[in-house]
């Protein structure tokens, strides 16, 4: 044996006792962090990545532990070990996500040696039209668990999806299930993939707590039939001027799961990160949200570990040298939050409230969101299924909420401080609506109580901060409501 084997050995030796118990992480949730590589047998991937058959050079290939980027002739050497289970390359700007017959991403090999220790992997591109202008469509919770919520999705969220797609031809395009496409059943899979398969553009997808196995006893072997459908649980692509993060923030420990990203993901993360320019564009995907307010609109003094990130801080430094965006589901709610200087959105859902409505518990259409780019500037807007683009808010008469009397009561599911909203009588501008914490009117109709909705009686209508109001005692006209979100676009509403 080779001194640089045997030292290889070592180094990846290391790191034999990395994963820890939750008790630790939840008490010391940084700790983790400071871990070395896991111990395993040391393999060589040598490979070439091109494009149009010409070499690729400075394109980024990782094992989920190191990056390392291809040279002038679109080569590439990487030193990982059996541990790992896939070798990526993150997909280059101007050049076509590649996919299976499915329409889903694939960009990967899965690591497997020879008996001397060493692989092969080329990735072969395929160069696209101009993607500095792109889109995708970010999809949250899907979360089918039986044939009827499957059906449902084929057909009402499916055909919504495509006929956005269209709107979007011309333009690079990508869509991303950020989670939960399962609920616990991971045998409806195949249906999904022949969803999203229809919508026309190619899908990556993220991890979600009920996308595991759950029969596992330790996290990463909670993903291996999500690993065997979709490849890799982290990993990166370029769109144009945007770099695309997809992370895996579910911590799987036999009994449940928190929120957190494990030493191995972070510092596989700095190692991409260090590869992008300070002030470029980063959009992450993840599951469980970074930071939700959850917590402060029930009362409570800190957001519950498997709510939002126990680690966020790490993440939030890491994207300190960049414009920032999170976009992660979970909830069941639409929500943005301003924190550390990143814009997270947190989307509604495709499911509604588990597919018992068509709304989500906040009172959010069931939908997804789409994203336009124009160079390194991101807009967005909800997209409620089966309904027009143009649908953003619902409208509440005085008196709907018991606990406001004489008000006027919008819910306008994705409006954040960037938004003004104003509100006119017979034409006449009277005032402006103002942000309060309550419930959806007819989520608390449809929801509130032991027996409703009957598919799921558990569901219950939730605090949300999207609720804007205005005090109407005085009005006997005709009422509208003008909203316009930050990038200028505006909106309207009419009580009948």
């Amino acid at each position: 044996m080779s001194s640089r084997r045997r030292f290889l050995q070592r180094s990846l030796a290391a790191g034999a006792g990395l994963w820890l118990a939750p008790e630790a992480i939840l008490a010391d949730p940084y700790r983790p962090a400071a871990g070395l590589r896991p111990y395993g047998a040391p393999v060589r991937i040598r490979g070439r990545v091109t494009g149009d058959g010409r070499a690729l050079a400075g394109v980024a290939v990782s094992d989920g532990y190191d990056v390392t980027t291809t040279d002038a002739e679109g080569a590439f050497e990487l030193l990982s070990s059996d541990r790992q289970r896939f070798v990526f390359a993150s997909v280059p700007s101007g050049h076509r996500i590649p996919t299976a017959d499915n329409g889903i991403a694939s960009f990967y090999h899965r690591i497997q040696a020879g008996r001397d220790g060493e692989m092969r992997a080329n990735f072969a591109f395929v160069s696209g039209s101009d993607d500095v202008n792109h889109a995708f469509l970010a999809v949250g919770d899907t979360q089918t668990q039986t044939d009827f919520e499957m059906d449902r999705f084929h057909a009402e969220s499916i055909p919504d999806m495509g006929r956005t797609a269209s709107l979007l031809a011309g333009r690079a395009a990508f869509g991303i299930a950020v989670g939960d496409i399962m609920f616990d059943d991971l045998s409806l899979f195949p249906r999904y993939e022949q969803g999203v398969g229809r919508v026309g553009i190619p899908f990556f997808q993220a991890v979600g707590n009920h996308d595991l196995d759950m029969d596992a006893g330790v996290d990463p072997d909670s993903i291996k039939t999500f690993e065997r459908r979709f490849g890799p649980t982290y990993y990166s692509f370029d769109r144009g001027e945007v770099h695309y993060v997809v992370l895996d923030d579910v911590f799987w420990h036999s009994a449940g799961y928190i929120g957190h990203l494990d030493a191995e993901q972070l510092h596989w993360l700095g190692r991409d990160l260090d590869l992008v320019e300070d002030g470029r564009t980063v959009v992450v995907f993840l599951h469980i949200p970074a930071y939700s307010r959850q917590h402060e609109r029930r009362g409570e003094e800190s957001p519950r570990p498997n709510v939002s990130l126990t680690n966020r801080e790490n993440l939030y430094r890491m994207l300190a040298p960049f414009e920032a965006h999170l976009i992660s589901g979970h909830t069941h709610e639409n929500e943005h939050v301003f924190q550390s200087g990143v814009h997270e959105h947190i989307l509604g859902t495709t499911c509604g409230a588990w597919w018992s409505d068509q709304i989500c518990h906040d009172g959010t259409p069931n939908g997804y969101a789409v994203y336009e780019v124009a160079g390194s500037e991101v807009k967005w807007r909800y997209k409620s299924t089966d309904l027009p683009r143009s649908a953003q808010m619902r409208l509440y008469p005085a008196g709907s909420d018991p606990a406001m009397p004489g008000e006027l009561v919008a819910n306008i599911w994705d409006w954040e401080p960037g938004w003004s909203v104003r509100w006119f009588e017979d034409g006449v501008q009277r005032g402006t609506l103002e942000p309060r914490v309550g419930m959806d009117p007819l989520a608390v109709a449809r929801f509130e109580g032991p027996e409703a909705p009957a598919h799921r009686t558990w569901v219950q209508p939730q605090l949300t901060e999207h609720l804007l109001r205005a005090d109407i005692a005085d009005a006997s006209g005709s009422i509208t409501v003008e909203a316009v979100d930050r990038f200028g676009r505006v909106y309207t509403g009419q009580l009948s």
